[in-house]
């Protein structure tokens, strides 16, 4: 799986791409970490939720030009992650 930034071609693993795609299908909408779980692996195992926390990380660290202040991923605190629209 590769998607491509600044012509440059990135690596994802399958769930990577799938939590990216996910993401990016619905630009501003809020997703829990559950959501992403069922769309990533089909099912949500409470115990899980936080795996989703270390694909993010990854996934930032891949296509972010600032991890640490990301501009594509973001954090909704308290809830989960969307991907950027328009306003932001």
């Amino acid at each position: 799986m590769r998607v491509e930034r600044a012509g440059q071609v990135i690596e994802l693993t399958p769930t990577e791409f799938q939590l990216l795609e996910t993401l990016a299908r619905q630009p501003g909408r809020i997703f829990t970490r559950s959501q992403l779980l069922d769309a990533v692996h089909g099912v949500a195992f409470e115990s899980y939720e936080r795996a989703i926390d270390a694909h993010v990380k990854n996934l930032r660290r891949k296509l972010e030009p600032e991890p640490r202040t990301p501009r594509y991923i973001l954090t909704v605190y308290g809830v989960g992650y969307r991907f950027a629209d328009d306003r932001d």
